[in-house]
């Protein structure tokens, strides 16, 4: 995990996952503030050379209606409160990154996130935030799935359930893409 990554010479998309209020004040595996603090770093150096920064947030009707039926084993949640779709505190958000409200766990499945990368010629995306091995992961085999190179930041990501987070980084990742630390990431865009 501690080696660097070779861009290709591609544009980078930083994909931020579900680093929202409604979410950041569940229990995780590693401490969300450092979570955070290490996001926003990865944002600030990526946006600095010109990468694409994409907040995804997870939001729905106040009614519930656009919530998934699907019967599963683990009841859905009830519909979320107001200011459940706020980005955390200690992030920040610029003029020119994009953010994208999604309504199931893979950032790309009805949405235009997609669209949006190929227009701004992003070729690999990074991918940060909550959690491991729900949101990020399922954004990772939708990216695979539609040839983008995937690099996880695996000290921006965390989950609810550790064994969870720890199978993913160690299991999953590895066939979807590159499993990197952030200060690898940073320190392969300085020229």
């Amino acid at each position: 995990m501690n080696e660097g990554i070779d861009l290709y010479g591609g544009r980078l998309g930083l994909i931020v996952v579900d680093l929202q209020d409604g979410l950041v004040r569940l229990p995780a595996a590693h401490p969300v503030d450092t979570i955070i603090g290490t996001t926003r770093r990865l944002a600030d150096g990526m946006r600095a050379s010109g990468h694409v920064i994409v907040w995804i947030t997870i939001d729905f009707a106040a009614d519930g209606g656009d919530m998934s039926r699907r019967r599963t084993d683990v009841p859905a949640p009830p519909p979320p409160t107001p200011g459940f779709a706020v980005l955390a505190e200690g992030l920040a958000p610029q003029a020119g990154d994009l953010h994208i409200t999604k309504r199931t766990w893979n950032c790309f499945h009805g949405t235009e996130l997609e669209l949006q990368l190929r227009r701004r010629g992003v070729e690999t995306v990074v991918l940060a935030g909550v959690a491991t091995s729900i949101g990020v992961e399922s954004t990772a085999r939708g990216a695979f799935d539609r040839d983008f190179d995937v690099v996880l930041a695996a000290d921006a990501v965390t989950d609810p359930v550790a064994a969870a987070h720890d199978h993913s980084l160690r299991y999953v990742y590895p066939r979807l893409g590159r499993v990197r630390e952030s200060g690898a990431i940073l320190e392969a865009l300085r020229p």
